[in-house]
């Protein structure tokens, strides 16, 4: 027998990495284009993409440490919850769990011997996959999470901050958004790929939504008609 692939395994870092790196593009790129709206130099925007991916980067980590310490936090009390209970009440809770597989399509007899054997290897394991929906693949990691999204974000806000090293400054702003494009292109594939998803999905959802943001973000710079220099 060949061994299946499955990526539900990845969905913690993935979906941290993911959201960072398209965040780091896009959020950069926005600031660098607000800015050149704006601008006829090439140092404010260049200050502008440097402070938008240091404060990004740091921004997106905390965000995820707490956010998902929040969701652990929840597990966490679940699983005490549930511990007691079957302290307290071991047959209620054999009988919840013989439901369950009864509700998923077991006879009830198989389905109160399934119970009775998932109970006798681990009680509180078999309650957390099957009752409250927590497992070690999918189960919140604030750590990791945090990591995947900060340096996420930082590769991805580098791309448009070398853009606005090098890119002419008059014409600053297509660039940045014929760039971002390709780099959200990109992420959306690489993405797609490490997640076993649809590519051109991802990518045309990334691009759109992206597209959005930057020309919000260019028509703040043009609506002020400040000269930054």
């Amino acid at each position: 027998m060949q061994n299946e692939t499955h990526f539900i395994n990845r969905s913690g870092w993935l979906r941290a990495a993911v959201l960072g790196a398209n965040d780091g593009i896009l959020s950069t790129t926005s600031l660098a284009i607000g800015i050149a709206a704006a601008s006829e130099t090439r140092a404010p925007i260049v200050l502008a993409a440097v402070a938008g991916v240091v404060a990004g980067a740091l921004s997106m980590a905390a965000g995820e440490y707490v956010s998902v310490s929040s969701q652990s936090d929840i597990e966490r009390s679940d699983l005490e919850r549930e511990k007691k209970e079957l302290d307290e009440m071991p047959g209620a809770e054999h009988e919840e769990l013989s439901q369950i597989y009864i509700s998923r399509g077991l006879k009830p007899d198989l389905a109160r011997e399934v119970a009775t054997q998932l109970t006798a290897h681990n009680a509180l394991e078999a309650h957390a996959r099957d009752e409250l929906g927590i497992n070690d693949m999918t189960q919140a990691k604030p750590l990791q999470a945090a990591i995947a999204s900060a340096l996420a974000f930082l590769c991805g806000g580098a791309l448009p901050l070398l853009v606005a090293l090098f890119a002419p400054v008059q014409h600053m702003v297509l660039y940045q958004y014929c760039c971002a494009i390709i780099f959200l292109a990109i992420s959306g594939t690489l993405a797609a790929g490490a997640g076993g998803s649809n590519k051109l999905r991802s990518i045309v959802r990334i691009c759109v939504w992206g597209t959005i943001a930057m020309a919000a973000s260019a028509l703040v710079g043009y609506f002020f008609d400040v000269n930054v220099s």
